[in-house]
C-alpha cells in the first residue's frame, strides 16, 4: 500500500463552540464539512468530559494543546485533522498554553503553522 500523498488544498473551519455538546457534535458530524473539502477544524472552548476528552468522531484526528495533560479540564482550544491527512505531513509545535494549539503542515504548496487561539478580552474576564 502506497504512502498518500501530501495536500494540495489546506481549507480551514473555524468556530467557538462555547462547549455546547450539540454545537460540537453538529459540526464535526454534519456532511457538509466534507463537501467543502474541509480538513482542519479549530474549535475553541470545546465541550470536555470529567477526564477532559472532548468529543470526537471517528473522520477526525483530535489534536489537545502540549500542556493538556498538566490539567486537561483547562483545555480551550482542540484542533481536528481529517483522519485522511497523511500523519507525515503535519505535526503539533510546542505551545505551554490550554488556550493555544499549534500545528504545522506540509502540503505541495508549501509549509505552513496553524494557531488555533481562544482569545479573550478582558471585558469577558470581568463577566465571569
Amino acid at each position: 500500500m502506497g504512502q498518500r500523498p501530501l495536500m494540495h488544498k489546506l481549507s480551514i473551519w473555524q468556530q467557538n463552540v462555547n462547549k455546547s455538546p450539540s454545537c460540537q457534535h453538529d459540526i464535526i458530524s454534519n456532511i457538509h464539512l466534507t463537501t467543502l473539502g474541509i480538513n482542519l477544524v479549530a474549535l475553541q472552548e470545546p465541550v470536555l468530559s470529567g477526564s477532559g476528552i472532548t468529543i470526537a468522531v471517528r473522520d477526525w484526528i483530535t489534536i489537545y494543546p502540549t500542556n493538556h495533560a498538566n490539567n486537561p479540564l483547562k483545555t480551550r482550544s482542540v484542533t481536528l485533522i481529517k483522519a485522511s491527512v497523511n500523519s507525515d505531513s503535519w505535526s503539533q509545535l510546542y505551545f505551554p498554553s490550554s488556550d493555544v494549539t499549534v500545528t504545522q503542515i506540509t502540503g505541495n504548496w508549501g509549509k505552513i503553522t496553524v494557531f488555533n487561539i481562544l482569545y479573550i478580552t478582558m471585558e469577558r474576564v470581568k463577566k465571569r
